[in-house]
């Protein structure tokens, strides 16, 4: 923050606390909104990156957990386009970590991947020019078959590239003031309040959701911003829970940017979805100096509809002040190019499935730990809606049934435009669906590191912590593959394809046939989408992207790598709803010259 400004707003603040809502309002009863220090290079031009353990306080007693620079989450990164970010990370864990660039466009070797790993104690250093316009990124961990735990624990941070041309334009620019950074995470602790996650059939399954919701780390903070507007920097930050966002008062919500950069123009919306690791640049007007929130709606995913999620709940107060605002909305933002012409294109197919029985499996233990609620309305095998108050044993009786045989949802016909001859299950589920019945759910097998990685968690209460269940079991699940693209499980030292530098290619990401969520982020590049989810592309999500959604349907994108991408760093393709992509459901690629 520039001095003049912080001292001109501080004065501000000063008057706005002598009005009736500045001691007894909203404001002074909930935190103030934690704003993540901007990261500039050091002396010698690096950006240092520490690792590490800390503790914060959400409950009755310290919830460990870990940060960048800090005890949760990490700086905002900031750089230019052209400028060559050099950057010196030191794992202080006594884990094995890694370190993306989501969103970024680098090399294989500079991508962070999880061939790219820091072990306890260590250092990686790296390197890239920026050579993408200005857009929000981020920055998490992606250790293989530790992403979902990690990530809950408390890594993850802003990236922003900044650029001449979005300099230009008038759009809110002082850093936590109307310039905002708004990263979304749930969490759920346990009865110690320590961070419960657990890698099992459930989470592996429908992933891991938690039943508090953070705001830059702080439960409902408020934010004291100008009387004008503001530009909001929106990272659904959850591991697996999608967020769909409004005002408490119905203010329109205008997109300016998605994952990739900035529109052409603006979109106005009422409401805005966000899948897991996806980013929006949203302005609100605040003019009026009324005070609103901002909040999150009910959606229906598979467990995420308990509660507090079954009702609006509020993610951040935004409270006007007496300061007046600086930017203002343009009517237009970006050239965005032409798409190109597709037909003729190099064509690729990605096929997203889950193991039979471990969707099974994690839909009774679904049922079996959160009652019927948590189906979000399906059936259990998410084809046909769900009668009014099945009953669990009505459910468990379930498990003989041919599921290829059940209604799809009423609306699929009208709302994905597919081939339902590709609806088809995977060949072997007939034979072992015939056999689910009477199985022992409760007891599941665990990735086979994971309890030697959790072991070595700097700092944590292993007491309060719940390891992976390896117990023996006659039905137990191997659960790193139990997700898969075309068919197989990501194997780290096998790329499924080469891509050829330069080359625009067309690629089809496929979940026919498998109704769950799936967010799919690719790596090195920035796409437009052609169709998503059976559908053209709603106008907000038109631009530059690097998630798409997947959902029962199949997407089209168009993509482009103009960096290499060696075996030994090859870059991924998975699913970001991240317990998808701990249990298989993640491929890598080369990139050729």
């Amino acid at each position: 923050m520039y001095r003049r400004h912080f001292l001109t707003y501080s004065a501000a603040l000063g008057a706005a606390s002598l009005l009736p809502w500045g001691r007894h309002g909203f404001a002074a009863e909930r935190p103030s909104l934690p704003i993540p220090a901007a990261l500039a290079p050091d002396r010698e031009g690096v950006i240092q990156l520490n690792v590490q353990a800390g503790e914060i306080h959400w409950r009755r007693q310290p919830t460990q957990s870990w940060g960048y620079n800090g005890h949760l989450l990490g700086p905002t990164l900031r750089a230019r386009r052209g400028q060559t970010v050099r950057l010196q990370i030191h794992n202080q864990l006594m884990a094995t970590t890694t370190v993306h660039w989501h969103g970024l466009e680098v090399p294989g070797t500079a991508d962070g991947g999880p061939q790219a790993t820091i072990a306890p104690g260590q250092q990686w250093r790296t390197s890239f020019q920026l050579a993408q316009p200005a857009a929000t990124c981020w920055y998490h961990p992606h250790t293989h078959g530790q992403t979902g735990q990690q990530v809950a624990m408390g890594l993850a941070g802003l990236f922003i590239i900044d650029d001449d041309e979005s300099e230009r334009l008038p759009l809110p620019a002082r850093w936590g003031i109307d310039d905002i950074p708004v990263v979304l995470q749930d969490k759920r602790l346990n009865a110690h309040d320590q961070i419960d996650y657990q890698l099992d059939v459930l989470s592996a399954a429908v992933g891991w959701f938690g039943d508090m919701m953070l705001t830059n780390g702080a439960e409902y903070p408020t934010h004291t911003a100008p009387r004008g507007w503001l530009r909001l920097r929106l990272l659904n930050g959850c591991n697996a829970r999608t967020l769909k966002l409004a005002t408490s008062d119905q203010r329109a919500l205008y997109v300016i940017g998605s994952d990739g950069g900035l529109l052409a123009e603006p979109v106005k919306l009422s409401e805005l979805a966000l899948l897991p690791g996806e980013r929006f640049e949203v302005m609100v007007d605040a003019r009026n100096g009324k005070p609103f929130d901002l909040v999150s709606l009910p959606v229906q995913q598979i467990g995420m509809t308990l509660t507090p999620f079954d009702n609006t709940l509020p993610l951040l107060r935004i409270q006007p002040s007496l300061l007046n605002g600086q930017g203002s909305l343009p009517d237009s933002l970006a050239t965005l190019p032409a798409l190109p012409d597709w037909q003729g294109l190099p064509t690729r197919t990605l096929t997203l499935s889950m193991e039979p029985e471990l969707d099974r499996q994690g839909m009774q233990a679904l049922v079996d730990r959160h009652g019927q609620a948590a189906m979000a309305g399906m059936s259990m095998d998410h084809g046909a809606m769900t009668a009014p108050k099945q009953s669990a044993d009505k459910m468990a009786n379930m498990a003989g049934m041919d599921h290829s045989s059940m209604a799809a949802p009423k609306q699929s016909a009208d709302k994905m435009a597919m081939d339902h001859s590709a609806m088809a299950a995977p060949k072997q589920s007939a034979d072992k669906m015939a056999n689910m019945a009477g199985m022992d759910h409760s007891v599941m097998a665990a990735p086979k590191q994971s309890a030697a990685e959790m072991a070595n968690m700097a700092g944590m209460d292993h007491s309060a912590m719940a390891a992976p269940d390896t117990s023996p079991s006659a039905d137990s699940l191997d659960l790193q593959n139990g997700n898969r693209i075309n068919g197989q499980a990501f194997v780290m030292d096998s790329p499924q394809f080469a891509v050829k530098q330069g080359q625009t290619e067309r690629w089809i990401i496929s979940g026919e046939g498998d109704m769950m969520l799936h967010p799919f982020h690719i790596h090195g590049t920035r796409f437009r989408i052609l169709t998503e989810n059976g559908q053209p592309v709603a106008p907000h999500r038109a631009g530059w992207k690097d998630i798409v959604r997947i959902e029962g349907g199949r997407s089209e994108v168009l993509v482009r790598f103009d960096h290499l991408a060696p075996k030994e760093r090859a870059y991924m393709a998975h699913c970001h709803l991240l317990e998808h992509e701990d249990t298989g459901m993640m491929l890598s690629f080369t990139v050729e010259a």
